[in-house]
């Protein structure tokens, strides 16, 4: 039996999210879930699963378009998955140099210390 679009969804977000992060994630469903709904039946059912680009080419694009917009919050969590997909930091790193060029400074700035913030967490982690 092929899977719906939801459950879908749910498979992409715990192969991209760590549990922390997905729970977080899981509040939307509390705030409205109809929203919810779309968010993983759209989004990591629809979109990220389709072919031509894997997960980390995705995220990729994910994270210029969130450090363009401005959306920090959401940064945050696509840096996370972006590494748990296969990027490494280096390749964070360039694209938020690439984005300076595109979004402005004071963007890739903020989005800079979004990253070492993480960076700084992940290896921690490795390090316990």
């Amino acid at each position: 039996m092929e899977k719906n679009r939801f459950e879908l969804g749910i498979e992409t977000l715990e192969k991209m999210f760590p549990a922390e992060a997905l729970e977080g994630m899981k509040k939307m469903k509390e705030i409205s879930p109809d929203f919810w709904e779309m968010i993983v039946g759209f989004g990591y059912g629809e979109l990220y699963p389709r072919e031509g680009l894997n997960l980390a080419e995705r995220e990729l694009v994910t994270l210029s378009s969130l450090i363009t917009q401005g959306a920090f919050e959401q940064l945050d969590v696509h840096i996370r998955a972006s590494l748990r997909v296969g990027l490494t930091e280096q390749q964070i790193k360039e694209v938020i140099i690439q984005c300076s060029g595109y979004a402005g400074f004071p963007k890739a700035v903020q989005a800079m210390k979004v990253a070492s913030v993480i960076f700084a967490d992940e290896a921690e982690k490795a390090n316990k």
